[in-house]
């Protein structure tokens, strides 16, 4: 058994030479900062498992202090062949000498994370600034480490800042003019509950009347679950002189559709669900399986945080999403979280809706406008501001994690 020493200007750069040297399932027993570099010891996952296969059949915890502080290379912690087929140790030991592994390899981790950010403010001092800045704005990690890959180096902070607005602008997808309003069609609104289906309908509605006349314009309605649902949109309807429908099924909305084949616009407002009911998908297939071109746009509520909000698009995207509307915008203290879920799913951002009002409070989407509210500095007294420590802890384990979306057209376009 051979522990091996490695030295490197970086951690990358010591766990590519401990995976080349020792392979993938190498162990890491120890790390820290050598000089102007990084010191790593690490160990054959070979010789580890003769370690632990020698311990005896009771073992005490004291006495495993070379594996306690071990991190397999390739990222997971693995109980050794020895303990699975020889199984010299009592499982309630071996247990515990697993979960103590775990446990060090978070800290080793935490360490490793560490290391990395210093290193990383050394070498791009530019990059971590505006890396700061992302994630107060309330980017993601795996959108704000892609972003940052591709950041032109020879650039000062203001340039770099100037840069990755750019670069987002360029990949958050919106529509020039009022498309709908001027191509018509019918069209389903979609989203959970409370994101303002509704009354986004009643908005598009009185802006196609003021385009084209009510005669022109026709409104349905799927929502019988929620008590006056249904008398919400006729309101809306007797105001802006649009008659409004309720539809039951499939069938049912084929048939209507077929008889408003005249009218310019067809709006469907949609009952809200949880992105987690299974009637999600339901509805979905009766949109797109009518037998009429049937455009979805979804309503993402700029309220919600990242994990909502990608659970929401993959709930509701299917097949032949035709884009979506960020509604709520009013009442967001950031628009970062959301514009980061419609630039990693590539969606098409048609409107924002910023208010009740009917139909004032629903506007062309700017990438411009949108990306300068996001970045509007965090107050210093905000409870969800990142201390510098913390930064390393946030990046942790995204390494290059691919976002769908910042790629070619980051590094073109934008200089």
């Amino acid at each position: 058994m051979k522990v091996r020493k490695f030295l490197a200007g970086t951690s990358r750069e010591a766990l590519r030479q401990v995976k080349e040297e020792l392979g993938p399932d190498a162990v890491i027993l120890s790390s820290q900062q050598a000089g102007s570099g990084v010191e790593i010891m690490a160990l054959a996952s070979v010789d580890m498992s003769c370690l632990m296969g020698t311990l005896g059949p009771t073992p005490q915890l004291s006495g495993v202090g070379a594996a306690a502080s071990v991190l397999a290379v390739s990222g997971e912690a693995r109980r050794p062949d020895s303990l699975a087929s020889k199984k010299p140790i009592a499982e309630p030991v071996a247990q515990s000498i697993i979960s103590e592994i775990q446990n060090m390899r978070g800290m080793l981790e935490e360490q490793l994370a560490t290391l990395a950010w210093g290193d990383m403010q050394r070498r791009e001092p530019n990059g971590t600034k505006i890396l700061r800045v992302m994630l107060n704005a309330g980017f993601s990690p795996s959108l704000s480490r892609q972003l940052l890959d591709e950041l032109p180096a020879g650039r000062d902070r203001e340039q770099s800042l100037n840069w990755a607005k750019g670069a987002l602008a360029g990949n958050l997808h919106t529509v020039a003019g009022d498309e709908i309003i001027d191509r018509g069609g019918a069209y389903a609104l979609i989203g959970p509950t409370g994101v303002g289906k509704t009354t986004t309908v009643a908005k598009l509605a009185a802006r196609c009347v003021v385009r084209h006349g009510a005669d022109q314009v026709a409104l349905l309605t799927t929502d019988s679950y929620r008590i006056g649902g249904h008398e919400q949109l006729r309101i809306y309807g007797k105001l802006l002189g649009v008659p409004v429908r309720a539809i039951n099924d499939a069938e049912d909305l084929q048939l209507t559709l077929s008889e408003l084949h005249g009218k310019r616009m067809v709006l469907i407002d949609t009952v809200g669900m949880g992105q987690r009911d299974q009637m999600v998908a339901g509805q979905v297939a009766m949109l797109s399986d009518c037998g009429c071109d049937v455009k979805r746009l979804l309503l993402l509520n700029a309220t919600g945080n990242g994990d909502t909000l990608d659970d929401v698009v993959r709930a509701y995207r299917g097949n032949g999403l035709q884009g979506c509307i960020i509604t709520k915008v009013d009442e967001a203290a950031s628009l970062g979280v959301v514009l980061d879920t419609v630039i990693r799913h590539k969606l098409v951002l048609h409107y924002v809706a910023n208010g009740q009002k009917v139909p004032e409070d629903l506007h062309l989407a700017s990438a411009g406008h949108l990306l300068h509210r996001a970045f509007e500095p965090v107050p210093g007294d905000s409870p969800f501001a990142l201390q510098d420590a913390e930064y390393a802890l946030v990046m942790a384990g995204t390494g290059n994690a691919a976002s769908h979306a910042i790629g070619a057209r980051a590094g073109a376009g934008h200089g």
